[in-house]
């Protein structure tokens, strides 16, 4: 699991939706099966668009949109073949049993094969695995959205790889 070069913790500058799908997409280049993406933010910070970039990333085949009704949808494997599990966990956090709803989704088992997007999955995820991303994301007043990635219980070997943004603060494609 890899991420962009300099990112962990640095908040990074999306001025635009094609920055976030980039940014998104960068990501992608250092991720495989097994791998857990966490994502925050509130509505319209950017997680789908985010999400968007993934899937462009992985090669994975069929348009992306919010699973907010459906839970979860799976994206069938592209070139590089690896599928794309893409959650949004919003309304299992208005369940009485949150874990229980996760577990009966059986994500931990689509883990081993695919990556897996979690939207709203901060405080709900991080139990199918100790090993993932976590990237938060910020809508600013000025319509501007930030990025804060970070690695969650990677070891000090698993380096970021590729660089997202330059001396600015900013992704850049």
């Amino acid at each position: 699991m890899s991420a962009p070069d300099g990112a962990d913790g640095a908040v990074l500058e999306l001025p635009g939706v094609a920055d976030t799908e980039a940014l998104g997409e960068r990501l992608a280049a250092g991720l495989g099966a097994g791998d857990l993406v966490v994502l925050s933010g509130p509505l319209g910070a950017g997680k789908t668009a985010l999400v968007r970039g993934l899937a462009r990333g992985l090669g994975v085949s069929g348009p992306v949109t919010s699973p907010t009704f459906v839970i979860a949808r799976e994206h069938r494997a592209g070139p590089r073949g690896v599928p794309l599990v893409h959650v949004d966990a919003y309304r299992l956090g208005m369940a009485a049993d949150v874990a229980a709803e996760l577990d009966d989704l059986d994500l931990d088992t689509e883990l081993a094969d695919a990556v897996v997007a979690v939207e709203w999955g901060e405080g709900v995820a991080e139990r199918l695995s100790a090993r993932h991303l976590l990237v938060r994301l910020h809508r600013r007043p000025d319509d501007v959205r930030t990025a804060t990635v970070t690695r969650v219980g990677a070891g000090p070997d698993e380096v970021f790889g590729g660089s997202v943004h330059g001396g600015d603060g900013a992704a850049h494609p």
